[in-house]
């Protein structure tokens, strides 16, 4: 079929000459044809679906968007709550446990008897299953992580019970009155202030003002009591069941070697002989022969909330001071 030919007159030549369209008249021909239907669809499509949708559909729509508000609520609870969890797993595994000097609970055996494939067969068929099935595993999961963990603490409970002599014999407390110190230097990877390098920090340094008082924090025998180099007036303190703690940079000692000490002990004040920069307590905890982060072990003196306070602490404390 031939294009219909569009002339006009022009008076000049006095003759009926043609039209050709231009790209620019060609594309905003089509670009308004285009924008018209997208226009009378979307009107087409707001009227169907609101204006010929029976009730059932509607109710079926507010319960849909109802179901997805109430499930990213829920999902928001569950992952707080599993954090929790993971929290307190890590303090269970790092910390009670390798005090008592039990095996911490294996991945396997946290989820033992738990059978995903079992538990979630008969959801395939749901409507929406995706949702649904997600929830209840993050649901189910919690709820086993509970149980399991309910389980480690009478374990441990038990075993303090019948274990007070071991107990008292764990460095479990402040080196210092809680009060004053700030922790200056936390364990890890820090930067040393002499040389500006990268080094690992074994202990943790705790500024308070010169002749602040250090105590035992378990109970032992002093090994070492002398004036160490670098360390400055050192001590070292075996609690047995393979625990050692050392406190560095004292202003003086006030036990020697071959003391029995007992928690709360007196031992020494605060300084900075040796190689440090100001007055400080460098403390460490060793558990057979490595160096333990000292915070872990601070759990007679905290409260959970308290205890997760100190470790941001800890690990936002980059200032080393030896």
């Amino acid at each position: 079929m031939e294009k219909k030919a569009i002339y006009f007159y022009n008076p000049v030549t006095d003759n009926f000459e043609r039209i050709y369209p231009t790209f620019k008249s060609k594309v905003l021909k089509w670009g308004g044809i285009m924008l018209l239907s997208m226009i009378f669809g979307a009107i087409f499509f707001i009227i169907a679906y609101y204006g010929f949708a029976d009730k059932n559909e509607q109710t079926l729509r507010r319960e849909n968007l109802l179901l997805r508000s109430q499930y990213n609520v829920l999902e928001k609870r569950v992952e707080s709550a599993l954090k929790i969890m993971n929290q307190i797993q890590k303090r269970d595994d790092n910390f009670y446990r390798v005090m008592l000097q039990m095996e911490p609970l294996s991945i396997s055996r946290r989820f033992a008897g738990f059978d995903y494939e079992k538990n979630y067969a008969g959801l395939r068929g749901v409507s929406d299953k995706g949702l649904i099935t997600q929830l209840t595993q993050m649901v189910d999961l919690l709820d086993h992580q509970l149980y399991s963990q309910s389980q480690s603490f009478d374990k441990l409970r038990e075993n303090a019970i019948s274990s007070k002599e071991k107990i008292n014999s764990v460095p479990g407390a402040f080196p210092i009155r809680r009060d004053e110190f700030e922790i200056s230097g936390g364990y890890g990877i820090r930067r040393d202030p002499y040389s500006g390098a990268q080094k690992f920090h074994t202990g943790i340094d705790l500024s308070a003002a010169q002749g602040t008082e250090v105590f035992s924090t378990a109970d032992g025998v002093v090994t070492i009591s002398e004036k160490r180099g670098a360390q400055g007036n050192y001590l070292e303190i075996s609690h047995g069941d393979d625990y050692i703690t050392r406190y560095s940079h004292l202003s003086e000692t006030l036990v020697k070697n071959g003391d029995r000490v007992k928690r709360g002990d007196l031992i020494g004040k605060v300084g900075s002989t040796g190689s440090s920069i100001s007055d400080h307590l460098h403390y460490e905890v060793r558990f057979k022969g490595e160096a333990q982060n000292p915070v872990n072990f601070f759990f007679l003196d905290l409260s959970p909330d308290e205890y997760n306070e100190l470790i941001q602490q800890s690990e936002d404390a980059g200032n080393i001071l030896d």
